[in-house]
């Protein structure tokens, strides 16, 4: 029982504070403390400058022997790519409607890893659990993006071919790719950063989790629109429960354990991404389905993770 009341409390204060920086946003937001101006303005900071910023300096001052290993790496890209499959094969017996599937399965598979789950792994286990994870947030970025322009491209471009050189340019420019591409040479020689700089750079990046949060509980909405296609408890359903258990049960079945598979299911427990609803609406789908599939998951996600975390805890321990 005290094991029990311990994992609780734990996973309490994971997600704890995410639910009072989300609360206090949406109060902000309310108020006029936070208008849309400034609700954009930020959210292009966060993604531009200061989550890049917060990738570099995790990575050039972790140690390397704490960062996550490469087969826990392999095994997200793997699983992913697996639920990846499943799911494309199941939206097309949830919906018969071509232009949805690619919305559920981007809603499904797609989690907020750099922003939230970040923020889930912060608050679990610190810098150093977001140095340790950092790498495998990364790589499944890229993985994230390529799946989403293929998956959106078949469902909302009548079946166009989804050209290569759009998908590496997407990487290629991604912010968060560029500062953990840019890390690696700095992290791995002998060479180390101006003080000046890394405590510029520092500063920064503790910006970056309470104003994204912030932002993201302003933006939340769920009166956005009537969303008719039915499918929002389905794919909450999915991106909350399915797809984070399968993929930890999975990691926990060929042998991971511990603070590793901790933050392998805080990641992956995560809200459907706010970039999802950019690139829906730009491509001309569902925008209100897409819009209020973040908006459940974000706020489902603080009840699911903890009781994840909590069961977690129970059974084997942090």
């Amino acid at each position: 029982m005290n094991e029990l009341f311990s994992s609780l409390l734990f996973s309490l204060s994971v997600t704890g504070p995410i639910c009072l920086l989300l609360m206090l946003g949406f109060f902000l937001r309310r108020t006029q403390m936070m208008n849309e101006g400034f609700i954009d303005g930020a959210s292009k900071l966060v993604f531009n400058i200061t989550l890049p910023v917060l990738l570099f300096t995790s990575i050039v001052s972790a140690d390397f022997s704490q960062m996550a290993s490469p087969a826990l790496i392999l095994y997200g890209i793997a699983a992913t790519l697996v639920v990846y499959v499943l799911l494309e094969g199941l939206a097309t017996r949830l919906t018969g409607e071509k232009a949805l599937r690619g919305i559920l399965v981007q809603g499904a598979f797609r989690a907020n890893m750099a922003i939230v789950g970040l923020a889930y792994v912060h608050n679990a286990y610190g810098s150093q659990g977001v140095a340790a994870m950092a790498f495998y947030v990364a790589c499944l970025t890229i993985l994230f993006n390529i799946l989403a322009v293929i998956t959106l491209g078949r469902s909302l471009n009548s079946g166009k071919p989804v050209r290569p050189g759009t998908i590496m340019l997407g990487i290629i420019k991604n912010p968060l790719i560029i500062g953990i591409v840019a890390a690696l040479p700095v992290a791995l020689s002998d060479w180390s950063m101006p003080e000046v700089v890394m405590k510029a750079g520092q500063s920064l990046a503790q910006m970056t989790l309470p104003l994204a949060l912030l932002c993201t509980g302003a933006s939340l909405n769920l009166k956005s629109g009537r969303e008719s296609s039915g499918l929002l408890p389905a794919i909450a359903l999915l991106r909350l429960i399915m797809v984070p258990g399968v993929i930890t049960l999975g990691a926990w079945g060929v042998g991971f354990n511990g603070a590793e598979l901790t933050m392998l299911f805080l990641v992956n427990a995560s809200p459907t991404a706010a970039a999802s609803y950019v690139m829906v609406r730009a491509m001309g789908g569902n925008a209100v389905l897409a819009a209020n599939i973040i908006a459940v998951t974000t706020l489902g996600s603080l009840l699911t993770t903890s009781l994840g975390v909590t069961l977690l805890g129970a059974l084997s321990g942090f």
